[in-house]
């Protein structure tokens, strides 16, 4: 039995996390390495774990490592974030996803042997790249992805529900496992490679209230932190100076 590509993914990311190799994306999305291997332990462990919520009139069941965890992890750092704006951005990836995904699901062919590419890398990689055109910076992004996928997972059941169409929906089980990974994966690689060309193409991170929308990436915490470290330092400069000629003075 074949280990599911999601279940693949998190594993390399589990050991990229681990040896520090991913402590760049970590700070810009404000996750420490803990808290990241964590989420990845628990989505693993959670994959496993299958959670009966209705019967009738269709079966669904709850995947917590696939819809659970990751839905908790992109409400969090919605809260987490600093600016309202990012906040309407993530939001807004997650329902374009969710709509994305949902129209794919009607109008896409079902058979994977129909399609050009297996159908969890076409949903995962097209929910990242609009998760990225909405949400814009690292953090908006990756919530758009995942609370995507998960939503219209919740599209697809109440779909279900009001044609009357008997079935089963498992939320964040079997394929919508591995695409809600690949889709957090893939905007967040977006959002770091179209994020840092244009951050070197116009000479690094441009801090304050007046930087391009698309380099956001700082609250407004750290924005402040380095003209009041530069202010700070200005000011402290003439009473360096000062103290360095009155030590002087006392030598001689």
């Amino acid at each position: 039995m074949s280990m599911p590509l999601g279940m693949i993914a998190l594993l390399v990311i589990g050991i990229l996390v681990y040896f520090g190799l991913a402590q760049r994306i970590l700070d810009r999305m404000r996750l420490t390495d803990k808290q990241a291997l964590l989420f990845i332990g628990a989505m693993i462990v959670g994959s496993f774990i299958d959670i009966p919520v209705m019967r009738e009139p269709i079966e669904v069941t709850i995947n917590v490592g696939g819809a659970l965890i990751p839905a908790a992890l992109a409400i969090w750092l919605i809260f987490k974030a600093d600016e309202t704006a990012e906040r309407v951005r993530a939001v807004l990836a997650s329902i374009l996803v969710a709509v994305a995904v949902w129209l794919g699901s009607r109008y896409l062919p079902y058979e994977p042997e129909n399609m050009f590419l297996d159908p969890k890398l076409i949903y995962g990689i097209a929910a990242g790249l609009i998760a990225y055109l909405a949400g814009r910076s690292r953090r908006s992004s990756f919530i758009g992805g995942v609370l995507g996928i998960v939503l219209s997972d919740v599209v697809h059941m109440v779909t279900l529900i009001n044609a009357g169409i008997p079935g089963r929906t498992a939320m964040g089980g079997a394929g919508a496992f591995d695409v809600t990974i690949i889709a957090g994966i893939v905007a967040v690689m977006f959002a770091e490679l179209i994020g840092e060309t244009r951050e070197k193409l116009q000479g690094g991170p441009v801090l304050g209230p007046h930087r391009p929308e698309g380099l956001y990436e700082f609250s407004e915490e750290l924005a402040k932190n380095p003209n009041r470290n530069k202010q700070q330092n200005t000011k402290d400069a003439p009473q360096a100076q000062t103290q360095k000629f009155n030590r002087g003075d006392k030598n001689e």
